[in-house]
């Protein structure tokens, strides 16, 4: 529990933090500012993909041999898969202002709200698969990694909870309405970390794979929304830079922690 604790709450807390930039700053964020953050978000995304979740998997995998790589692709596949299905099923704005999904008449606000919901959906996954293979002791994810993870998800939710409330106050809403609902946004994350422990009897035999899963679902996010954004127009420089930040911050974190 004392690990468990803080594993659920910190990714939250970052994108409550993040939500709280509504009462500091008076416009949206720059275009240079948001690249940057954004581009921060994909390297520390990718870099807790590779450490936290794919070589895991691929370590307790090894006695598959040579084949020790079956199920890290497989739930890579799967959690991708995955993604896209609720990427074209649940209707949400992109980042860059695009509708997708069915029932795009929804209200701007709802949708955007929406769209880190579902971008949270695979960290809160992440977060949980983690912190169960870290408490029952018997697997090769330690404590360590799994606050590590933990750590680099409430990181790179910080400019999440900014992108989203900052525009909710540009559409008329008031400064506490924004940050509750950029907050709230975030809520799906605890919630579904504390589901994937409490069903982690179920998920122990398969976690190479559910690991991998996880992994697949944020690098999806990655590569089909944060991505394009950080690098479509100008400033596309700052979001490089910012990739480059988050991924060796992430790194140097699991490597120095985990």
């Amino acid at each position: 529990m004392p690990t468990i604790l803080p594993g659920l709450l910190l990714p939250f807390l970052g994108t409550t933090l993040g939500a709280a930039c509504v009462f500091f700053i008076k416009n949206e964020l720059k275009a240079t500012v948001q690249k940057s953050l954004l581009g921060f978000a994909s390297g520390v995304m990718v870099a807790a993909s590779v450490w936290s979740l794919i070589i895991p998997a691929m370590d307790m995998s090894e006695g598959m041999g040579k084949l020790a790589f079956v199920p890290a692709a497989a739930g890579l596949l799967l959690g991708m898969g995955f993604l896209l299905l609720l990427d074209r099923l649940v209707p949400h704005i992109h980042l860059g202002g695009q509708c997708e999904g069915p029932k795009c008449s929804l209200g701007k606000s709802a949708m955007l709200i929406l769209a880190v919901t579902l971008h949270n959906i695979p960290e809160g996954m992440a977060v949980g698969i983690v912190l169960a293979g870290a408490a029952d002791g018997t697997t090769p994810v330690t404590t360590a990694q799994a606050l590590t993870l933990a750590l680099g998800i409430a990181i790179q939710n910080f400019p999440e909870g900014a992108v989203i409330s900052l525009p909710l106050k540009g559409e008329g809403l008031s400064r506490r309405r924004a940050f509750l609902y950029g907050s709230l946004s975030g809520a799906v994350e605890p919630a579904g970390a504390a589901l994937t422990i409490a069903l982690s009897a179920l998920i122990k035999p398969l976690l190479p794979y559910f690991l991998a899963f996880a992994a697949g679902a944020m690098l999806y996010v990655v590569v089909e929304e944060l991505i394009p954004e950080a690098s479509e127009g100008g400033h596309s420089n700052a979001g490089v830079i910012g990739f480059a930040l988050g991924f060796v911050i992430m790194m140097i974190l699991d490597c120095a922690l985990g």
